[in-house]
């Protein structure tokens, strides 16, 4: 592939394995990495087809064969074995006719910052499909379809750690010509030239309207050599298929447009076929490139927007107190499972007239539709005047929706939130509904400082900086604790004002937790659940993913439920006082829970424990 970039030609990239495999009948639950092993015939067969086409570099048939996708397939240990395998039926195939380019796509899970792999774990997991096709004989690789930019730089880096091959590097876009993380053209060209990439480009995502308006954007900031392979338009659902309906003819003639704008590579991706790069080869026959004019953007380098967030104490009551190292006392309820506000709002100003002064909101728990957290807390805000602390769950939303929903709290005035990722969807009553988890909680603690510093995760000003108070959850008693204190620091560091536990039933875990984590310096707020009745302890003990309760507090509830109702609540709420009498040396407040809505249960604990309700 060197002799390709060096040439200063113009050349022609294969198009789509998948699409093909798939219009042969492979159907779309079976390891398409795996074919190269299992039925290496029809593989072979695709590459052949693109070289008599007239493509100069093929594309192994590998883009998910890396450990993290293929251990959905049982396929882990097989990486090298399927990636070298791969690589050799592109060899045999390409001959001397055609050069052959590694793929790598992404892992498919999120890395830090936005999610809990570290960057170095990302980088071993690419280093295995490195070694596999190296040891297959590629002459360079071709990372694609990244949206993330500290992604494929991880994939960057493991190539080069481990070969001095020509590696090509292709970014993914949405209509709008940016990233899912808001990284525009220019962006892309600076910092993948910046890691290291020998060819720049775009893949994927979308037809090749949209993609030649990056690449213009792109040639004006870089003077690497570019590569384009769009889809073949965007797709159209037409019964329960992908139909991609650009012909190769409007392919053809984007193609020499893209040449126009500097492109030095050309190909396809999803949808496209042999007979499509069959028609941009003959459109690349007569077409020579332009020279870019380089032009390096100022304005637009990543995070240079970034602005002082607002003082912790000036963004809200909740931040004031956090701040000054007073107590916090919160108190949660479920939001109505309808659309009425009785339910929302009588409880809100009981808490209200007894000075509590802040009302957590919890986000669809268990998986149950609710009345959304954000839309409940700006009308106990707006209608009763107390302060909301609103559970944000990662599950339901990817990041582009969860952003636009915290610019929209911003601006309706909610300050207070708490960044959890959520339960499954499988935990509740809809066990076919899709949950999303598109980023966790630490990658969304992410997103949040950037906004509190004025801007997205594509380093774009939004203007002024939001004044989020932002909160994430700690379970002292979680059954891999060494899982939770590495993430519960990946929180920290991501910028977490404060911390609020799973429900304490027992301190002496809580304080071991602490004793590990207090060099992270995050004020912690110890969760309360005061017991109804037994079955209300027995349904958190054994159903309630992450809660801990001991065997001796069930006991406890157990017996006294044997004296009647009144007995088992008693229990309960004594219960809740021991817990806030034995942590409140270890932490700086509490939040606890008022089990159906009873808000005279939680303030009751309160007092009883000698707390005041406004801490």
């Amino acid at each position: 592939m060197r002799h390709l970039i060096d040439d200063g030609r113009v050349h022609v990239f294969d198009g789509a394995m998948g699409t093909l495999l798939y219009n042969r009948g492979v159907f779309v639950n079976v390891c398409y990495d795996e074919l190269n092993v299992h039925r290496p015939e029809i593989v072979r067969k695709i590459h052949e087809e693109y070289v008599a086409a007239g493509a100069d570099v093929l594309e192994t048939n590998t883009f998910g064969a890396n450990p993290v996708k293929l251990s959905s397939y049982g396929l882990a240990d097989r990486t090298e074995e399927i990636n070298e395998t791969a690589a050799r039926l592109a060899k045999e195939a390409a001959g001397t006719a055609a050069s052959v380019g590694g793929a790598i796509g992404p892992l498919g899970i999120r890395i830090e910052p936005w999610g809990p792999t570290a960057r170095t774990e990302a980088v071993d997991f690419f280093k295995r499909q490195v070694e596999g096709l190296l040891a297959g004989g590629v002459d360079g690789f071709v990372l694609e379809t990244f949206s993330d930019l500290s992604e494929i730089a991880c994939a960057l880096r493991a190539v080069r750690d481990l070969s001095d091959l020509p590696i090509v590097a292709q970014m993914t876009v949405g209509r709008g010509g940016k990233t899912a993380y808001g990284n525009d053209a220019a962006q892309i060209a600076s910092e993948l030239a910046e890691h290291g990439a020998d060819v720049i480009g775009l893949n994927c995502s979308v037809g090749p309207a949209v993609m030649l308006d990056a690449i213009e954007e792109m040639a004006e900031a870089t003077d690497l050599p570019l590569i384009a392979q769009p889809n073949a338009g965007l797709p159209r659902t037409v019964r329960d298929r992908k139909i991609y309906l650009a012909s190769p003819e409007y392919m053809a003639e984007y193609a020499r447009r893209m040449i126009d704008a500097g492109v030095r590579f050309v190909g396809g991706c999803c949808g496209t076929t042999p007979e499509h790069i069959k028609q941009i080869r003959n459109a690349v026959i007569s077409v020579q490139p332009r020279n870019a004019t380089v032009v390096i953007p100022t304005a637009t380098a990543r995070g240079e927007s970034a602005r002082e967030p607002v003082a912790l104490g000036a963004r809200s009551a909740w931040g004031r107190k956090l701040a000054r190292g007073e107590t916090l006392v919160s108190v949660e309820i479920l939001p109505p499972r309808g659309w009425g506000r009785d339910g929302l709002i009588e409880p809100a100003r009981a808490l209200k007239v007894a000075g509590i002064d802040t009302l957590a909101l919890v986000d669809n728990p268990r998986a149950l539709s609710r009345m959304g957290a954000l839309s409940a807390a700006m009308i106990v805000e707006r209608e009763v005047g107390i302060e909301a602390l609103v559970h944000y769950t990662c599950r339901d939303r990817n990041m582009m929706g969860m952003i636009s929903d915290l610019l929209g709290a911003a601006a309706a005035g909610v300050r207070n939130i708490l960044v959890v990722s959520g339960d499954p969807s499988l935990q509740g009553p809809y066990p076919d509904a899709t949950a999303v988890f598109d980023i966790d909680s630490i990658g969304l603690t992410n997103v949040v400082q950037g906004l509190n510093r004025g801007i997205d995760p594509g380093g774009n000003s939004i203007g002024a900086p939001t004044e989020f108070v932002q909160g994430v959850a700690a379970n002292a008693g979680a059954v891999d604790l060494e899982r939770e204190i590495e993430r519960f620091g990946y929180k920290a560091e991501a910028g977490a004002d404060f911390a609020i536990t799973q429900p304490v039933f027992d301190p002496e875990s809580l304080e071991r937790f602490l004793d590990r984590t207090k060099s992270h310096d995050v004020p912690v707020i110890a969760g309360i659940w005061p017991f109804l009745n037994l079955r209300n302890a027995e349904f958190l003990a054994y159903e309630v993913p992450g809660a801990v309760v001991p065997e001796a507090i069930v006991a406890r509830m157990r017996d006294a439920q044997t004296k009647g109702e009144e007995a088992a609540l008693e229990e309960g709420v004594r219960i809740a006082v021991e817990m806030i009498q034995a942590v409140r040396p270890l932490v700086q407040g509490f939040h606890l829970s008022a089990p159906s809505r009873r808000v005279d249960i939680a303030l009751r604990v309160l007092r009883e424990a000698g707390v005041s309700a406004t801490g």
